[in-house]
């Protein structure tokens, strides 16, 4: 299969290290780590001490949760100066953090420097993240745990006083559930962490206490509440990588440890080698082609495979969801813990299979992976609709499938009221009553060539069943939207044709 250059960077990186002078493992944490700050670096503001969040967008803005993993990259690195600049940025970045006791936000870090103070009619998510605690707090955690001895007195202090106030800010908002995945995991470290770091015992026991809610939630399911995402699951690797490698506990070591190596192996099973990406259906995601944009699970991946088998964008050219790039330093410092069982299927695809996960709230993940063709549906009990009337990151319907050009075509349940969708071989079966889009990405396609009951694409063949009323076609670039209006049913029989 043809593929897009991948990781010009990374691959000049590994070229300069001899592989006899250290091994593999060494060698791909060094190289996501250099790759990942040379792209920060070209965000740097030096007059700020502080990244921008893009490098093209007219109205961007400081990003000070990049900028905090920024200065735990430079830490690492710790070329002449790095020191310096990392110590600079995690000033700037403690004059970010919200002090403002017994409001909701209090403790949090604003998203930019340039993002306003909230007030009494400020709503969470549009004028301040929380979340911004957890994400901050654990890098400041970590610089305490790696760097102790790069830290004046005065500036750890400050580091401690930070790290209270975001646990306090989170303790008094009371917003959080253990099912909210990604923030719960790392909730449960920086409240036990904290605990131990500043003499309180209750907040350690309490940690570990939300530690374990969270694990007999996993273990009902084998899964996580946000199911099969390749960004949130990166999130999710990096809070149980802060369990397994810091947990104050051993019970916290244990069930990080055992968690990781559970959560890599259900990814290992969705994951298809060949076509190097996650299989649909995605419960959150950016994107259909993890080679196209960053997700934190390709991120994680760079650790553990070749270059020409990771699912990355090259760094040097345009890459979507670019900023989460920087995450990389993050995952260089914790490091993988890929089971071997599972490591071999995101080496070479292992051949046919459906898989199918019961998740909580009583909905089916399905996916069905061929040789060169992949279909994901999620049976959501017709609770979750898809697009704007929703969650815009909810993707309940897939297909991946290999063009004739050797790279990847993909079609996406876009726009859905509350939907049903399984997969089978060859065959999606969707229940949604009202308009449903599918969007589907393959250049060289005709739109004379999609037709209600037909879609001749560029090595796949699709049938349509359907009681739709109507229906119409959109052109877009690389594709086109294929939008069935008034419909209840839909079934999508597909057939590769090379």
């Amino acid at each position: 299969m043809k593929t897009p250059h991948l990781g010009l960077i990374l691959a000049l990186i590994l070229i300069a290290f001899c592989p006899s002078a250290r091994g593999d493992a060494d060698r791909r944490r060094e190289a996501l780590l250099t790759a990942s700050l040379e792209y920060a670096e070209q965000l740097w503001d030096e007059r700020a001490g502080l990244l921008w969040n893009s490098l093209t967008d007219p109205g961007r803005r400081h990003d000070v949760r990049g900028s905090s993993n920024y200065a735990v990259g430079l830490m690492q690195r710790d070329r002449p100066g790095d020191r310096e600049r990392a110590l600079r940025v995690i000033d700037r970045v403690l004059g970010q953090q919200i002090r403002d006791p017994g409001q909701p936000w209090d403790g949090t870090f604003y998203r930019s420097a340039e993002e306003l103070q909230p007030t009494q009619f400020s709503e969470r998510w549009t004028h301040y993240d929380p979340n911004w605690r957890h994400f901050i707090g654990t890098d400041l955690a970590v610089l305490l745990l790696e760097y102790p001895d790069r830290l004046t007195p005065e500036f750890t202090a400050r580091l401690e006083d930070a790290i209270r106030r975001a646990v306090e800010g989170e303790l008094q908002e009371k917003r959080l559930v253990p099912s909210y995945t990604n923030i719960a995991l790392l909730h449960g470290f920086l409240w036990a962490y904290a605990g131990q770091r500043l003499n309180r015992p209750e907040w350690v026991q309490a940690g570990e206490a939300w530690a374990e809610a969270v694990h007999a939630g996993f273990r009902r399911h084998g899964a996580f509440e946000e199911y099969n995402s390749p960004t949130y699951y990166g999130v999710d690797f990096y809070g149980l990588a802060l369990w397994r490698k810091y947990g104050p506990t051993d019970r916290l070591r244990e069930l990080g440890a055992a968690m990781e190596a559970d959560l890599w192996r259900d990814t290992a099973r969705f994951y298809h080698a060949g076509l190097r990406n996650l299989c649909g259906p995605y419960d959150r995601a950016y994107g259909m082609d993890m080679r196209r944009y960053v997700s934190l699970t390709g991120v994680w991946l760079a650790l553990v495979l070749e270059p020409a088998l990771v699912p990355l964008p090259d760094p040097a050219g345009p890459m979507g969801h670019a900023h989460d790039f920087i995450f990389g330093v993050l995952a260089a410092q914790v490091g993988a813990a890929v089971p071997a069982d599972a490591l071999t299927h995101f080496q070479r695809f292992h051949g046919e299979r459906q898989v199918e996960r019961e998740l909580p709230g009583g909905r089916l993940a399905t996916a069905w992976l061929g040789e060169r063709l992949m279909l994901g549906g999620e049976v959501t009990g017709l609770a979750l609709a898809a697009g704007p009337a929703s969650r815009t990151i909810f993707h309940p319907a897939t297909v991946h499938w290999v063009r004739p050009d050797g790279d990847i075509g993909w079609i996406l349940l876009r726009e859905a009221p509350r939907v049903d969708a399984r997969a089978a071989k060859d065959t999606l079966t969707v229940t949604a009553i009202g308009n449903s889009t599918w969007q589907i990405f393959a250049p060289g396609l005709k739109p004379e060539d999609v037709t209600r009951d037909r879609w001749v694409l560029p090595g796949l063949t699709v049938t349509v069943e359907t009681d739709a009323l109507d229906f119409a076609v959109t052109v877009r670039e690389g594709g086109c939207d294929v939008q069935y209006r008034e419909a209840t049913t839909m079934v999508l029989r597909t057939a590769v044709t090379q």
